[in-house]
């Protein structure tokens, strides 16, 4: 098997509402061993920013000198990102011989493992072979019945921002979306919680009172901001100055998440020096989260796609570009409230060039053009000719304007990827 069969064999079994529980991931992981019961974790779940959360984390262990797994979803560009081991992607090798085993007994199974659960026993395979001490674990969806949860209890269970999302499939309140989440919180384990909406954090703390875990629940008046720039930005925690290279407001709140987890996991015995915590925030990446992609003219990329999302966005050009129209590259999935994020980040519009997103979700950009111009905004389609899209972007913008491409991660992959086709030297 090579690491294309071993990909496409993994993303023929597609997600589907049918395959919530944890019973066929436990099944699969136990016939390999159960290898996610030698491992420690830092589990993290919630709706916004996890993903950076995830990266940070995992930069400050690697500086402190822990052989650290990442485990993040989706990918940007690269299948491989999915696991990384002290910052470097599974090579395509390892990827096909432990998928070639995990097929042997999932073929096997009366119920099929899903996608997900596939590439998670694959993981947790994988950071067990390599020898990891800890791995940091995103939460692919929800989190009680999301295939991570098939863990025991973690180091630390993380709760960052939550809002409304997947609705048809966690609740529709925040409420319902929160208790769900936090069933990644089990007895033995610490916990963090962003502390952003009174009822989301009402939620987080009784469950912890339930299951008696200790909680922090992050206090933002720790975090003061200094200065930003494009290159990151500085900001003191508890009077003490530090930087981090992700850019955005928000990213300052995902970093006292951070921060906080940091202090759980040393009350757990683990060795994670000052030191290791600035080099680790000041080298931490996180592709297309408001990636500077080029300077002259400015080319930022974010994988945005829901309205909290888009409020971040919009904080961002308000900080980094104040008083600037910026040209947005634009591409959205069909089934995402767009018209909330359209209304937020229209006033900071010079125009819209859109692309239609490779995903079978997506919506056209010509139905998306028609649908800004019939607000009064200017906009052009450009169909899924993303290369196309960024030359009009850019043109629009001029040598001293702006390009931010977002709304969709399905889409910002290939943008990063034709950009850097187009721009090799950048």
């Amino acid at each position: 098997m090579t690491a294309q069969e071993a990909i496409d064999y993994i993303e023929q079994y597609t997600w589907s509402t049918t395959r919530l529980g944890l019973d066929r991931t436990r099944e699969l992981l136990k016939k390999l061993g159960d290898p996610q019961k030698k491992l420690k974790f830092i589990h993290v779940a919630g709706s916004n920013g996890k993903g950076s959360t995830c990266a940070m984390l995992s930069a400050i262990a690697r500086a402190a000198g822990y052989r650290t797994g990442l485990y993040t979803s989706p990918y940007i560009q690269d299948f491989c990102e999915r696991m990384q081991v002290d910052g470097q992607n599974v090579p395509g090798e390892v990827l096909a011989e432990i998928t070639e085993r995990v097929k042997a007994i999932a073929d096997a199974m009366a119920d099929h493992p899903s996608q997900f659960e596939l590439v998670t026993a694959i993981a947790l395979e994988y950071f067990y072979e390599a020898k990891c001490d800890i791995v940091v674990l995103e939460v692919g969806m929800g989190g009680a019945l999301d295939s991570t949860n098939a863990i025991d209890a973690p180091e630390v269970a993380v709760i960052t921002n939550i809002g409304l999302e997947h609705t048809e499939y966690l609740g529709d309140t925040l409420e319902a979306i929160a208790a769900t989440k936090a069933g990644i919180i089990k007895p033995g384990c610490h916990a963090v919680c962003y502390d952003g909406a009174p009822e989301v954090t009402e939620v987080v703390k009784a469950v912890c009172a339930e299951k008696k875990v200790p909680l922090r629940c992050v206090d933002f008046a720790r975090m003061e901001p200094v200065a930003e720039t494009l290159a990151g930005q500085t900001f003191r925690w508890d009077g003490k100055e530090k930087r981090v290279a992700l850019l955005g407001p928000h990213q300052l709140h995902n970093t006292a998440t951070v921060l906080e987890t940091v202090e759980a996991l040393r009350e757990r015995g683990w060795a994670i020096p000052d030191a290791a915590v600035d080099a680790g925030l000041a080298a931490v990446q996180w592709p297309a989260r408001l990636e500077v992609l080029r300077q002259k003219p400015l080319f930022l990329l974010d994988g945005g796609h829901n309205p909290q999302c888009a409020e971040a966005l919009a904080a961002a050009i308000e900080k980094l570009l104040p008083g600037q129209k910026v040209v947005f590259l634009l591409g959205v999935l069909a089934d995402k409230d767009y018209p909330q994020i359209l209304d937020i980040v229209a006033p900071y519009a010079k125009k819209f060039i859109c692309l239609t997103p490779f995903s079978d979700r997506a919506l056209p950009a010509r139905k998306l053009a028609e649908f800004l111009k019939a607000r009064g905004l200017e906009a052009s389609a450009c169909g899924s000719d993303v290369a196309r899209g960024i030359r009009a972007a850019e043109k629009a913008a001029g040598r001293r304007g702006a390009v931010v491409a977002f709304g969709s991660l399905y889409l910002a992959g290939h943008v990063r990827g034709v950009f850097q086709e187009m721009y090799p030297a950048e």
